[in-house]
Order: C-alpha cells, then structure tokens, then sequence
C-alpha cells in the first residue's frame, strides 16, 4: 500500500524523474549559490566534532558540478533555507579509486541546523537507496532503518550518475532512485528541515541539485 501511493508521484519504474517530467518549479541551489557556494554552510559530523581545516567542498568551473574531494574527514553541506514540503532531486556519482570499495555518503532531508536529527538518503557503490537517520518517534529521538524494506535495488555501481529523488509531503518521505521508487517512510515526526548533502571520505560529484517545493 506504501508503494502504491509513492507511485501516485513517482509512476511506474523505468519512469523519468519529476525533474524531467515537470522542468518548472525547481530552485536550482547550486546554480544560485555560485562559486562561493553562498547560502550553503558545511557543518562536522557529529556535531561536537571539530571540522577539518581545509574546505573540500567546491564548485568545478569546467563543469559547474559540486565536488567533494573526501579528504577532510566526515561532514556534511547544509543549505541554509529549510523546506517542509518538497522534492529534492540530486544526480551524483563517486569517483572510482582503483581497489577501493564501500563507497559511502548520502543525502540530507529535513535536518535540523546542526544535525542532531538527520534523514538521510543512503548511496553507496550499488548498494544504498534507502531511507534511514536518527529522527523523533514518538517525540523522542531514536534510529529508524529502512535498509530491509527496500524494494529494488536500484543503485548503480561507482562511476556512474545516479538520480535521487527525495520526496516530503507531510509525515511521508519518499526514496526514489533512477527509475523507481525504492523506499517509502510513512511516519516522519519533523515536519521541515535542512537539506544537505554528506562528505564522509570518498570522492563524490553532484549535479542537478535542485528542490521543488510541494
């Protein structure tokens, strides 16, 4: 029944995105935030952590894409203007280290600014595509993990693009990736946040990072 409403948004698997189906609408945050990335704010994970010295966030002139080098520890870019409602579309992909496995990051929805409630859309090297984070249930703060509930894997291996879409409407979140819905979380506590996205030691390069309020 979860699938089945998902669907209703994001229709049948092999599907184009909503940013495809429907191009109006969207901000574009990396368009808007330039080279400077103005309006985002990178933040330590956790947040009692110290953040590295160097920034290894940036903006690549030659491609516009948004790059994380993955090598100042773990940590996450916050964009600063929180959304209750939306869909927030990402296209990424790592970069390949020759004998290198368990790639790792993720992406960030309704967060609080300092990232003690986090929702996260996990990713990985064909692993990933499912919802999880440290959230309210029943007002108190606990782990939720949809890792076994996901319902095609859909993650493509390091290298290559791959399309989330993240969609809040209400208490339900919505994991969809290249194609499918893969995960549906019906009883989401916090009702608006941050989005984000996670440096946690890989190469990783983002494009399309774009939110439709609902």
């Amino acid at each position: 029944m979860l699938v089945l409403m998902a669907l209703l948004m994001f229709p049948q698997v092999g599907s184009a995105s909503l940013l495809e189906r429907e191009p109006s609408g969207w901000v574009d945050l990396l368009s808007e935030a330039g080279p400077s990335l103005k309006g985002w704010t990178r933040g330590a994970i956790p947040p009692t952590a110290k953040l590295k010295p160097e920034n290894q966030w940036s903006i690549d002139p030659s491609t516009g894409y948004l790059v994380c080098q993955g090598d100042q520890g773990h940590d996450w870019l916050r964009y600063d203007t929180e959304f209750s409602d939306f869909v927030y579309h990402v296209e990424w992909r790592f970069t390949v280290v020759e004998g290198k496995k368990g790639y790792n990051s993720g992406i960030y929805v309704r967060n609080n600014a300092d990232a003690t409630i986090w929702h996260q859309a996990q990713t990985g090297d064909g692993s990933g595509g499912f919802l999880f984070g440290d959230t309210r249930v029943d007002g108190k703060p606990q782990r939720v993990n949809l890792s076994k509930e996901v319902v095609e894997k859909r993650v493509k291996p390091a290298g290559e693009w791959n399309i989330f879409e993240v969609s809040c409407k209400g208490k339900e979140v919505t994991l969809w990736v290249n194609g499918g819905v893969t995960n549906v979380w019906k009883t989401c506590e916090v009702p608006k946040g941050h989005v984000g996205l996670e440096a946690e030691g890989y190469r990783i390069e983002f494009r399309n990072v774009k939110v439709k309020p609902l």
